[in-house]
């Protein structure tokens, strides 16, 4: 099994599994938001996983969530926590992860994320490639957000580590790209820009633009050679640029020769448009998915693809979206249900 479990797992140190428990039913906690809470902060803060039980939580406490997704300062909610039942002390006491399920350690999400639950399989056997924009010595768009500056590559980074985070729970396989030694998923709203970043394995990103383009390609496609006959599927991530009152939906390119890659883009644009009727009904989505060729790694990369823009960085509603961890977490959730319709529909 742990044989199995590190062939699947190769682009990330795979620590120890732990055996396998019996689930414990879920009680409920009661607490009361605070000034600075998000749902994702909540639910770890008190004992919940936040990427395993954010559908639960939103179903128990839907009436009291502005745009589905956010707290009220002062409002109490309702968390559900894995707990077992104390004989001797006779109340509820947290329960052990380690006891609950298996898991595995990413050091590439960071310290509050390394752990990650496998909750089932039903990605196993997709491969997917994750690429962000940009990264090392190019920022990608920057712009000022208060006295402080900020770079697309640190939030599209944020959201694919996210991402990748949620389609390892589902037993797929999964490389990213673009990668960065320390930074890890971050909760915070300003994501501090650094340089480090390399590329799949440990290439350091050139300076030239085409050159980093190629370089990128090259690792996407030798990985896609050498899974020849697997469901294989490439994601990119990229915050946009425009003008500051241009306010724009997450909207998807595709490559026009490649049928599979326009039923990827497609379907993930479905989950969003459904998810943003469900949560958000009195505004319309105007994300669209669409041909976009001429784009290098649209038009050089080997497996079906769709390049995702996940905000306008300089536009003030648009980066409430990007600086927000739970709208990030949001955003990577929505991708993965993208994927998986996608997956389950081959």
């Amino acid at each position: 099994m742990e044989e199995a479990i590190r062939k699947r797992f190769v682009l990330i140190f795979f620590g120890l599994l732990a055996l396998p428990g019996l689930m414990a039913q879920d009680s409920l906690m009661t607490v009361i938001a605070e000034k600075g809470d998000g749902v994702y902060s909540l639910l770890r803060k008190h004992g919940a996983d936040p990427f395993n039980q954010l559908d639960e939580f939103i179903a128990l406490n839907e009436a009291n969530l502005r745009d589905g997704l956010h707290l009220f300062e002062g409002v109490s909610y309702l968390i559900p926590v894995d707990r077992e039942i104390s004989e001797a002390a006779g109340e509820a006491v947290p329960r052990e992860a380690e006891e609950a399920v298996a898991k595995g350690t990413f050091e590439i999400f960071g310290k509050d994320y390394e752990t990650v639950r496998f909750r089932d399989n039903t990605m196993e056997g997709a491969v997917f490639y994750l690429v962000s924009g940009h990264g090392g010595p190019d920022p990608g768009a920057v712009t000022s957000y208060g006295n402080t500056r900020i770079s697309e590559d640190e939030y599209a980074y944020d959201v694919t580590l996210r991402l990748a985070r949620l389609l390892l729970e589902q037993g797929a396989a999964v490389y990213i790209i673009v990668r960065d030694p320390d930074d890890g998923i971050r909760d915070e709203r300003i994501l501090e820009m650094d340089r480090d970043e390399v590329i799949y394995p440990e290439l350091e990103i050139p300076l030239n633009q085409l050159e980093r383009l190629k370089q990128r390609t090259e690792a996407v496609n030798e990985l896609y050679r050498q899974n020849i006959g697997k469901y294989q599927r490439l994601i990119v991530t990229h915050v946009d640029s425009r003008s500051s009152g241009q306010n724009i939906d997450v909207f998807f390119y595709h490559h026009h020769k490649s049928k599979s890659g326009k039923l990827l883009a497609e379907r993930i644009h479905e989950t969003f448009r459904k998810k943003y009727a469900y949560y958000q009904p009195n505004r319309v989505y105007t994300g669209s998915f669409e041909d976009r060729s001429s784009l290098y790694l649209v038009k050089k990369t080997l497996p079906p693809m769709a390049f995702i823009e996940i905000g306008n960085i300089s536009n003030s509603k648009d980066q409430r979206r990007i600086l927000d961890p739970d709208n990030r977490q949001a955003l990577a959730n929505w991708i993965s249900e993208g994927l998986l319709l996608d997956f389950e529909s081959r």
